[in-house]
């Protein structure tokens, strides 16, 4: 069988530790730091990327 060359993460507020968003990424590029909307603080925040198990 083929390897995968995305693999799946969680997106985590980085103030409150919450897991906000679900995607997927190529292995190849770094991780992800985005902003993105955190529903508890209702605004946007810095979102970090962690494995998904």
């Amino acid at each position: 069988m083929a390897k995968d060359k995305r693999e799946h993460i969680v997106l985590v507020c980085s103030e409150t530790g919450d897991l906000n968003y679900y995607t997927s990424r190529s292995k190849l590029t770094p991780k992800l730091e985005l902003m993105k909307y955190s529903p508890r603080l209702r605004r946007r925040t810095i979102h970090k990327e962690k494995r998904r198990k």
